[in-house]
């Protein structure tokens, strides 16, 4: 079973333009609505390849009923904290040449009370054979540490987790020794304190210090680069995959999800790298941060390149 945690959820609103003009008039192409948050992405995206999936967290409001509303559509089971005040809107602007501006809310601020509701429900689902998705920012209200907290808690009860988040969250996190983490190259260059960038090199050298501090796999989305991936006694590196790009958004969600599913799956080494670099590389071709369809994902996992080298 995956369990999917979102703290601070949103309602994803993209838009897209030819070219943004600071101080100027924008005019809108199109416009998406999406149930968005980092989890909820992961959920959406293993429903769609076929897989089964809870999504957890805190919703507020009407537009938590609206993100209801909408994974129940999409066949995604839910059992969200519900909290005061209204789920976030967070707003995406991609423009034609690629370049994607974010526009994030901050959420409502969360109660001592509902954090604590929320660790009684991950108990209830923690168990052997049961994996945890914690992912995205920390809302208001709730402590820097708390994904830690949860990483041990859940770890008692023989549960794995997979943790993608940045910044204090990520660090502390780390701390407790999640099962997989899937980082991208900003948030290992913030962790080791870096300003203007990594090599490849230090991304690989960063990488394999997660390894040895205990971690079992760690996947570093290197977005056009492509993706590195530390698993069983095999480093791997993958040039990303010639797709025609509609918006990048929700990209580093599919390789959540794909490396999730992998694992509730019992996928082989090269499986799971092939499902991770297929299902990031679709997730760029759809609009928003809609899932790639199950077909695409299969016809894009056997022109995947996997260069391996021993740890």
């Amino acid at each position: 079973m995956i369990i999917t945690v979102t703290m601070n959820p949103a309602i994803d609103r993209t838009l897209e333009i030819d070219s943004l003009v600071r101080g100027g008039l924008n005019r809108i192409g199109r416009v998406e609505y999406d149930a968005g948050g980092k989890g909820i992405n992961v959920s959406r995206t293993i429903r769609e390849l076929g897989g089964k999936t809870i999504a957890t967290g805190f919703l507020g409001g009407n537009s938590g009923r609206i993100i209801v509303d909408i994974l129940k559509a999409e066949g995604v089971e839910s059992d969200f904290v519900q909290v005061n005040g209204e789920t976030r809107t967070n707003t995406k602007v991609c423009e034609k040449n690629g370049v994607l501006t974010e526009l994030n809310e901050p959420g409502p601020v969360i109660t001592e009370k509902q954090v604590e509701e929320l660790k009684d429900k991950l108990l209830r689902y923690a168990g052997i054979g049961t994996l945890f998705v914690l992912s995205g920012s920390i809302p208001v209200g709730v402590t820097e540490d708390t994904y830690a907290k949860i990483i041990r808690m859940i770890h008692e009860k023989g549960a794995e987790v997979l943790l993608d988040a940045d910044g204090n969250a990520f660090r502390l996190g780390l701390e407790a020794l999640p099962d997989i983490i899937k980082p991208n190259c900003a948030e290992l260059e913030e962790y080791a304190g870096m300003t203007c960038g990594l090599s490849e090199e230090g991304i690989i050298k960063t990488a394999e210090e997660f390894r040895k501090k205990g971690i079992g796999t760690v996947a570093v989305s290197m977005g056009q680069s492509g993706a590195l991936f530390l698993l069983g006694e095999k480093r791997a590196r993958c040039p990303a995959l010639p797709v025609k790009v509609s918006s990048t958004v929700g990209a580093g969600d599919a390789m959540v999800a794909g490396l999730a599913l992998a694992r509730d799956l019992q996928l082989a080494e090269e499986e799971t790298i092939r499902l991770c670099m297929a299902v990031s590389a679709g997730a760029v071709t759809t609009s928003g941060t809609k899932p790639p369809a199950k077909e695409l994902v299969e016809k894009l996992k056997k022109q995947v390149m996997i260069l391996y080298s021993d740890l």
